[in-house]
Order: structure tokens, then sequence, then C-alpha cells
């Protein structure tokens, strides 16, 4: 979602940088929620109910925004594997929030940049100097350094917040893709209706076989109340960084980004008592810099390339 604030919202950079600090305060309590319904049922029910909770609130919002809910076919293409894609990084991280500390997960998953990086430059042929990709494997290192100690108490759910971020990295950049087409809230809409009908089929094929881990079940009315917080939650959290990315370029919001790092940390310690040990902390200020060296790098490459030639 790498999209440029048009030049009459040149004022309102304050307000967007507000929604993303908003987006990472927010945003953590998808994980927390999730963490806490999956005590009770499966992961696939997490991720359909986020799905289903995200169409129903973004519905009304679409009507009301008076958005043409219409695409081309191309793009309905796009939107499918964007579900797919999304369904996938969900899944996968509640699979692994279910069993480990939020922060840990979060800040392997925060290896997602780098897989974009990587991702533009196989499919795109983006210009990646050796800068960046010794950056990048060093972020990837810092990334070991979470998931050496998590991997020795939960085993292969370690592993799974790396399935996350590749998931998320090619929705990212079918987003990009989208975004030319299709309003974001439509974009939401579409997305979330999707990734409920692509479901159905799994959670029928995971009763008519008895397949515990891809069914449906009763819970209690709190856990439901945390179903619905998970769509909320994603919900929310997305939409601001949507209207964030209108208002401020994305180069002056990225790095505040790595605050939702902070964030989980303290709403995991606060709800669950967990907290990073010492080398899962070494490895976050690894990805961290990593990362925080990698937006410097594309923001003065980008000045570079607007300084006319002379």
């Amino acid at each position: 979602m790498t999209l440029a604030a048009p030049p009459s919202s040149v004022d309102r950079v304050p307000l967007g940088i507000v929604l993303m600090v908003a987006f990472c305060a927010i945003a953590p309590l998808i994980d927390v929620a999730a963490k806490m319904a999956s005590q009770s049922v499966t992961v696939t029910q997490v991720t359909f109910s986020r799905m289903v909770v995200q169409a129903v609130l973004m519905a009304p919002v679409v009507m009301v925004m008076r958005q043409n809910a219409g695409v081309t076919r191309r793009a309905f293409g796009l939107l499918i594997l964007r579900a797919l894609m999304l369904i996938g990084s969900t899944y996968a991280f509640v699979g692994a929030v279910q069993v480990m500390p939020i922060a840990d997960a979060l800040a392997i998953a925060f290896v997602e940049p780098f897989i974009l990086l990587a991702l533009g430059f196989l499919l795109f042929g983006d210009q990646v100097g050796p800068r960046r990709i010794l950056a990048s494997i060093i972020g990837f290192l810092g990334a070991l350094l979470v998931i050496q100690p998590n991997f020795a108490v939960f085993g292969a759910v370690a592993l799974y917040p790396l399935a996350t971020a590749g998931f998320f990295a090619v929705y990212m950049l079918l987003t990009r893709r989208i975004t030319r087409e299709v309003p974001p809230e439509t974009m939401q809409f579409h997305t979330a209706w999707i990734g409920v009908v692509l479901m159905l089929p799994v959670l029928a094929l995971g009763h008519g076989a008895d397949i515990a881990l891809l069914r449906m079940s009763d819970a209690p009315l709190a856990v439901w109340g945390q179903l619905a917080g998970v769509g909320v939650a994603a919900t929310v959290s997305h939409m601001a960084i949507t209207y964030a990315l209108r208002y401020a370029p994305s180069a002056t919001l990225a790095p505040l980004h790595y605050l939702e790092i902070v964030n989980a940390a303290l709403f995991g310690w606060l709800f669950f008592g967990d907290w990073p040990n010492p080398m899962s902390w070494a490895g976050i200020a690894v990805i961290v810099s990593s990362g925080l060296y990698i937006i410097a790098r594309e923001r003065r490459l980008a000045r570079e390339a607007r300084v006319p030639a002379r």
C-alpha cells in the first residue's frame, strides 16, 4: 500500500501520522483477541470469523460512501488472490500466536519488507543494490535470533510467522496493483466476502470428514465476543492505515510501523504475562534496525531521483 499523499492533503500529514499511530495501537489487539479465542476454538474458526465480521462492517461503509462495487474481471481475479493471501497470512499468524508470545511472532513476521524487496526484484526487475541486500540478510538473521528460542520451545510453529510474512508480501503487491482500479473501502469489502466464500468449502470438508482443525464449534459467549473483536480490530486498523496513507507519504509513515512491535510486547505482557527473552529482544533490535535502514535508503534514492539532471 505505497500510496503518495495527494497534493491537496499535504497539510494533513499530521493527521496521517496520528492515524498510523492508531493503527499500531489497534493492530496488536487483533492478535490479543485471536490468541484468546484460539484457546477455545480452531484457528480456522478464528480466520473465518475475521472475514465475516470485516464483510459485515465494510458493506455499509461502501454503501454510505456510494462507491461503485463493480470491478473488472481482471480486478476480480486479483481480489480472489488477495483474499487467499489474507486467509493464508491470518491462518498462519493465528496458529503462531495460539502458543507463541505475540511480540515474538510479530517480530518474525516483520521480515515481510525484506521478502517484498526480493519479490520486487524477481517479479518486476526493481533495482536492489548491495546495501539493501545486505540489510535484508541481516534482517533475516535477526529473525533467526527470535525463531531459535521459540523453535526450541514450540517446534515448527515458530516458523509460521515466516509463512505469514510471505503471504502478506504477496498481499501487499496485489493491493498496490488493485488500488489503481478499486477504492480501498470497496477492496476491503470484496476481499472479505470473497474470503468467506473461499472458506465455506473448507468448513464443509471439516464437518463432512470430521476434521477437527477445520471445523466450527460452539463456544461460550465470551469467545464469540473475542472472535468479533478480531474482525472489528482488523477492520478498524486496516482502515486507519489506509487513510493514513492518503494523508501522508508512505516514506513518512513507514518508520512508525515498528511501534506495532512495542505495543505487541506491551499487550502480550498485560494480557498473557509474555515478555520476549533477551535473545528475542536482540533479534527484534536487528530486524527493526535493518528495516529502518532500508526505509532510509529508499527515501534517499527517491530524493535523488527527483533531483533534475544538470
